[in-house]
């Protein structure tokens, strides 16, 4: 149900987050035609490890066909085998923990804070103590904010675990000085369509560890020996990127400082339109620069109206002065405006509820209540300013 004070449609459809393409990525795509290098090597993607590893820091990128296979790779080389547990951020997309389950490994998921909306440390310590043999922790950095790094990373070191950090949103953003997707022993970055730098699809897996990056180049190319015939000592993957995509990758990296620019301006907007409403933006903190990826707003728990998230449908009862979630996006949805709720934290997933949940030990599940009160707005690099107010303007209607 929407309310009748609908501030009318935006022409144009409007995109939570859709690619933003500038020239150079077609020039680099010719490049792969122009050599004919279309395959799994070639110029574009040896540019596009070697632009990685000077904007994250790390020594060494491998190039692949996207971040799951990436993540799915690293969960490899940090030795995950069937039955071992690994410890994985709780509100975040399937894609962060579904590479466990492809090892057999046992995903234990971890409570979030407010702060930052990421892996709580103090959740993850009580975890290890509950589960003091656990191999791996992977933490995702939630819509382009880094998690407390520094905490987690400790934390992981106390107990002898590897540290993955899944910086699929993340690319370009800051912790105490420092690039997202450095922190961790393997590192994961997404070149998905919808992600601030787009190669339509690709990813990469960042590692100091010469030996597990050689290792990774050599699983995602099916395992091949090093021999003239084709010769397999242990299973490959499929999963190395193309260099037509890599040339896409390569024209959109030249424009990641730009595009950061454009989504904190968009960020900024909300937050000015939203300050005398009861509603928070997705936070950081002071030592964190985000890039911005994502929008969010988190309701103030005393400002929300009745509302019922169910398996497949959500509802609400209007209330004059306060609003919800389902009411704000069913009215972005009525202007032709793409809107989404926050990622449904893991362990509320029907396909993963067999797998335990940490809290820090609050009364409080952080995670469900971010997903009952917070949702994504739209975020797109290409959004202007007028179409952003009316956005605005839907949302305060909202809470008339």
């Amino acid at each position: 149900m929407v309310k009748q004070n609908n501030p009318g449609k935006i022409p144009n459809h409007i995109y939570l987050s859709s690619p933003t393409i500038h020239g150079s990525e077609r020039d680099y795509v010719n490049l792969a035609f122009d050599t004919n290098w279309v395959s799994t090597v070639g110029e574009n993607i040896n540019e596009v490890e070697k632009n990685m590893e000077k904007l994250t820091g790390n020594n060494y990128a491998v190039a692949l066909s996207s971040g799951t296979a990436a993540l799915h790779l690293a969960v490899i080389e940090a030795g995950v085998k069937s039955g071992d547990r690994v410890f994985c951020s709780d509100l975040t997309f399937c894609a962060t923990i579904n590479p466990v389950l492809y090892e057999g490994g046992i995903p234990v998921f971890i409570d979030s804070e407010y702060e930052t909306w990421n892996m709580d440390p103090r959740a993850l310590e009580r975890a290890f103590q509950q589960y003091p043999d656990t191999k791996a922790v992977i933490c995702a950095n939630l819509y382009g904010v880094p998690a407390k790094l520094d905490e987690i990373r400790a934390v992981c070191d106390r107990y002898n675990a590897v540290l993955i950090e899944d910086a699929a949103e993340s690319l370009g953003a800051l912790y105490k000085g420092k690039k997202s997707g450095v922190f961790g022993q393997f590192n994961v970055v997404s070149f998905n369509g919808n992600k601030i730098i787009t190669g339509s699809t690709g990813g990469c897996m960042l590692t100091d560890d010469k030996v597990a990056a050689e290792h990774v180049r050599k699983l995602s190319t099916q395992a091949k020996d090093p021999a003239m015939w084709y010769q397999h000592t242990e299973i490959g993957y499929n999963y190395r990127m193309s260099n037509i995509i890599a040339g896409i990758i390569r024209g959109q990296l030249e424009h990641l400082d730009e595009h950061i620019e454009q989504k904190k301006a968009i960020y900024e907007r909300y937050s000015e339109g939203f300050k005398d409403l009861p509603v928070s933006m997705n936070p950081f903190t002071e030592d964190c620069k985000p890039n911005y990826w994502l929008s969010c707003i988190l309701l103030d728990k005393d400002a929300m109206c009745p509302q019922e998230l169910l398996k497949n449908s959500m509802h609400y009862v209007p209330e004059t002065g306060k609003s919800c979630p389902v009411e704000i996006l069913e009215q972005l949805h009525a202007m032709n405006v793409e809107g989404r709720p926050i990622w449904k934290p893991l362990h509320m997933q029907p396909v993963y509820s067999q797998y335990p949940f940490v809290t820090a030990g609050d009364q409080i599940c952080v995670s469900e209540d971010i997903f009952e009160r917070g949702l994504c707005l739209p975020s797109d690099n290409k959004i202007n300013p007028e179409d952003q107010e009316k956005i605005i303007n839907a949302v305060r209607s909202c809470f008339q």
